[in-house]
């Protein structure tokens, strides 16, 4: 195998800068195996399948949120993670509909939850983690509609602008 040396690690960080960089339809084992200089056979040494490889990702870029010191903090930053990467609420909404990866999302707003006092923490961090998904992919799909021109905004001003309704909806949410 040429390029040998790759673990789990450098082929998520890989597949990363390939979804930023082309997009999660073009992320595709045979791009990732030429990127790490394999062949597409030897990724299946670290994962699974694509999805297997989709759902390291989706961990991955939840896990660039950590842990914030309340609710709304918590919430904002897996948002702020989730959107820093191109179709990165694709990638975690399809990955969390499948059950899939560690839900590291759902971890960080249930320990904040907990810590609120709330009677029921995991299910109130699943609804919290469902509308924080919905409302990501949201804003992903305008964002990128804007870029195009299908969508009347200047891309950059589309998530400062739905910031205040995803406020509105975790104040909602929230006890």
């Amino acid at each position: 195998m040429r390029g040998h040396g790759h673990d789990l690690t450098s082929i998520v960080d890989t597949a990363l800068g390939l979804l930023d960089e082309f997009g999660l339809p073009d992320l595709t084992m045979r791009r990732l195996a030429a990127a790490l200089d394999v062949r597409p056979s030897a990724l299946y040494w670290h994962v699974e399948n694509k999805q297997s490889l989709l759902a390291a990702i989706a961990d991955r870029i939840v896990g660039e949120a950590g842990p914030a010191t309340g609710v709304a903090e918590t919430a904002r930053a897996i948002r702020r993670a989730i959107l820093s990467h191109r179709d990165g609420a694709e990638v975690v909404i399809g990955t969390r509909a499948l059950a899939l990866g560690s839900d590291p999302a759902h971890a960080l707003l249930r320990d904040a939850l907990a810590r609120t006092g709330s009677a029921d923490p995991s299910r109130d961090a699943s609804v919290l983690e469902q509308f924080l998904l919905g409302h990501a992919s949201l804003v992903q799909q305008r964002i990128q509609a804007a870029a195009i021109g299908a969508y009347d905004a200047d891309p950059r001003d589309v998530d400062e602008r739905a910031l205040a309704d995803f406020d509105a909806g975790i104040r909602a949410l929230t006890p």
